[in-house]
């Protein structure tokens, strides 16, 4: 029997993290956080991890396979509302973190939470994260060879195209137009095709579980109000002065956590560029067309319930659905 993982995913400030505390309060869960921006330290308000008045518990230390170029992380989690929540924090800001080095760490939790014989819940809008979790991704530890990549170089287009039908017709009747006719996407798939084989599981990505994805949503003048609403509030609670104390530590406009919302739009600002007011302005702009995206990608999740949050008796509809799918042996 498949073990159980949940998953709650939607647009950004559509309330997916209070609904997966009170999800895990309910199934006996604890939440793994899927969001690529609250794996930076320090970088609270911004983000929304909601910790300030909690404490970090670390319990893991996952050394990961260097075979996957994976750094040593301290793996742990903070109580939110007597709620267990892993995953946060796990980098510097100037850390590049990778799809992968985020799936080790996934498995790792996961791993634990069923053998402790609780509910994995993960939570999170950043949909790459779940759908290597959920499907894998075939080019997950696949590094580029570079002999193979100058021979097939010297290939026409069609010999490419014969190729990769032959060596991986599933593959080839899955592209596009677009991908058939693009040499340098064709020497990828051929590449990974030859290698595929000799992936073990963990490098295709893939997480062996019995999932049910759980959707929230809104009208999108419902989301927008949610995120402007969001955007005074994080702004009350002190996302200046923190973005000042990231800048006294150290970290640069130029590190991978300082490049996402919240934080870039202000760089301007800070180098006396723009007005604050400006710099909000940019930052609402910007969370409204990342919720945008974020919907758009999960739309084409055929295998996402959906729950319209304004809409009377959801909270009891979506319990229902969890209670039918947990208790199924």
């Amino acid at each position: 029997m498949k073990r159980k993982v949940l998953v709650i995913c939607g647009p950004t400030a559509i309330g997916k993290t209070s609904t997966g505390i009170f999800l895990a309060k309910k199934f006996n869960g604890e939440i793994i956080s899927a969001d690529s921006r609250q794996v930076y330290r320090g970088m609270d308000i911004g983000t929304g991890k909601g910790i300030r008045e909690s404490s970090k518990i670390n319990l893991l230390a996952q050394q990961a396979d260097s075979q996957l170029s994976i750094g040593k992380f301290q793996i742990g989690y903070y109580l939110i509302k007597k709620v267990p929540v892993w995953l946060l924090d796990l980098v510097s800001p100037r850390y590049q973190l990778s799809v992968v080095d985020w799936l080790v760490c996934a498995k790792k939790v996961v791993g634990h939470l069923w053998q402790k014989n609780k509910l994995p819940i993960i939570v999170g809008g950043t949909g790459f994260y779940l759908k290597v979790l959920i499907d894998g991704l075939d080019s997950l530890g696949v590094p580029p060879d570079d002999v193979l990549r100058q021979e097939l170089k010297k290939w026409s287009l069609s010999k490419l195209q014969r190729r990769l039908k032959q060596i991986a017709p599933a593959t080839w009747n899955q592209l596009n137009r677009s991908d058939r006719l693009n040499p340098r996407r064709l020497i990828r798939k051929i590449e990974i095709a030859l290698k595929r084989e000799a992936l073990d599981p963990i490098k295709k990505g893939r997480l062996q579980a019995d999932y049910l994805l759980i959707g929230l949503t809104a009208p999108r003048p419902v989301i927008y109000r949610r995120i402007d609403q969001r955007v005074a509030e994080r702004l009350k609670a002190g996302l200046v002065e923190e973005i000042k104390r990231l800048l006294k530590q150290g970290i640069s406009w130029q590190d991978p956590g300082m490049n996402t919302l919240a934080y870039k739009e202000f760089r301007d600002f800070f180098e006396n560029k723009t007005s604050l007011s400006e710099a909000v302005k940019r930052w609402r702009f910007d969370e409204h067309r990342y919720a945008r995206r974020q919907l758009t990608w999960f739309k084409k999740e055929k295998r996402i319930h959906w729950f319209d949050i304004t809409q009377p008796d959801w909270r009891e509809a979506m319990v229902k659905l969890i209670w039918r799918w947990y208790s199924k042996k």
